[in-house]
């Protein structure tokens, strides 16, 4: 399950670099950034634990 989290977490942090650098599509890009660094977090905590 981790790996998925991370998995997703890398894939929010590239579509948000893309839509920064190429489209500055404006609030869809924070909230994007927002759950990228969300599950980043759940990831590292729930590392820690195992």
């Amino acid at each position: 399950m981790s790996n998925i989290l991370y998995t997703i977490a890398v894939v929010l942090i590239i579509m948000w670099a893309i839509g920064f650098f190429a489209y500055n599509a404006g609030g869809i890009i924070h909230i994007l950034l927002i759950i990228a660094v969300i599950a980043i977090l759940l990831r590292l905590i729930q590392g820690k634990r195992v």
